[in-house]
């Protein structure tokens, strides 16, 4: 054998132990995520979906350089708070969380492990970050709403139902977003002639007895405020709205494709891609503390057709017009 020949066959015996090194010693990184749906929900798998196709897009692979644990606690608060605990307990890079339940069952368990949430209502009030602008602690995210939005549903009610004089707004009085979000709707009812009332969210029963006596007086609608209970209760509450023959306004699209009349409210499957986004960047050595908390730029109007016929409604041409999606 001539020693160039050798000596090459020599150098790439070397390389390929050192490859083999090089690939075992690249660190796997561990990513949670908390999400506040049952795993047969497409709502919740479409996130899923739409945030692994991010993380990829920008170089984490599931099952490659990175490892994702998801755990489905279907906004029950007991059934989020063991998940939590399972989830810091396998000592992820990070953790993500979806809606205000699994981002308080998280922070009960770590207040050092990095987070990103998605979907949250009131990080500030909620005792989640410092503020907005610097978080300040181990999390940060996306906000699903600003309160002054209240307002805007109870416009497009009237807009789309004319007749309405009385509107009931479905919302958890345990939740100080929802006590903020009523305040940003009364406000806008005195000057749209319209009178409105809080009705309880807390369980099937509650709901569909408030919803029953709210019915049995006329020109009434209903407003529907995001919150876990409205989440684990929305098939009730559309039944319900379409029972009794009420307008409803209705926070995401997903209420609208169930068969509610209109729907106005952020992109819940975008703000998915939004975190991966966040979630690369701390992987790479971003602190949470300093990623400001993000308030929605764009929400979707959604209208049924089928649903608004059903109730008799003549849907203005000026209002399918600024639909981004109309369903017939």
């Amino acid at each position: 054998m001539r020693r160039r020949d050798f000596i090459s066959l020599l150098g790439s015996a070397a390389a390929i132990p050192l490859a083999a090194q090089a690939q075992q010693g690249d660190h796997v990184r561990r990513i949670g995520v908390l999400m506040n749906r049952a795993s047969s929900d497409p709502e919740g798998q479409g996130r899923i979906a739409v945030f692994q196709q991010a993380l990829r897009q920008l170089g984490w692979t599931d099952g490659g350089n990175v490892r994702i644990d998801i755990r489905w606690g279907e906004d029950d608060v007991d059934r989020e708070r063991k998940y939590a605990a399972e989830l810091v307990a396998l000592s992820p890079d990070i953790i993500v969380a979806s809606g205000t339940v699994s981002m308080a069952a998280l922070q009960h368990v770590s207040r050092t492990l990095p987070i990103v949430f998605a979907g949250v209502t009131d990080p500030v009030g909620a005792g989640f970050v410092d503020s907005l602008a610097r978080p300040g602690g181990n999390a940060t995210g996306f906000m699903i709403y600003e309160y002054s939005l209240g307002g805007k549903w109870l416009e497009l009610l009237k807009q789309i139902a004319p007749s309405v004089t009385r509107a009931a707004v479905l919302r958890d009085p345990a939740n100080p977003a929802g006590i903020a979000m009523f305040g940003a709707i009364r406000a806008t009812a005195q000057s749209l002639g319209v009178e409105v009332s809080p009705v309880s969210t807390l369980n099937a029963g509650e709901i569909e007895r408030a919803v029953a006596a709210f019915a049995r007086s006329a020109n009434g609608g209903l407003i529907v405020t995001p919150n876990a209970s409205v989440s684990v209760h929305r098939a009730l509450i559309v039944t319900l709205a379409a029972r009794h023959k009420l307008p409803a306004v209705y926070p995401f699209r997903y209420h609208a494709t169930d068969g509610g009349l209109i729907s106005y409210g952020v992109n819940t499957v975008d703000q998915f891609r939004l975190a991966a986004g966040y979630v690369d960047r701390i992987l790479k050595g971003e602190r949470p503390a300093d990623l400001p908390v993000q308030a929605p730029t764009k929400y979707e109007l959604v209208i049924n057709l089928k649903t608004a016929k059903a109730l008799g409604l003549n849907v203005p041409n000026t209002l399918i017009g600024r639909a981004d999606e109309v369903i017939e």
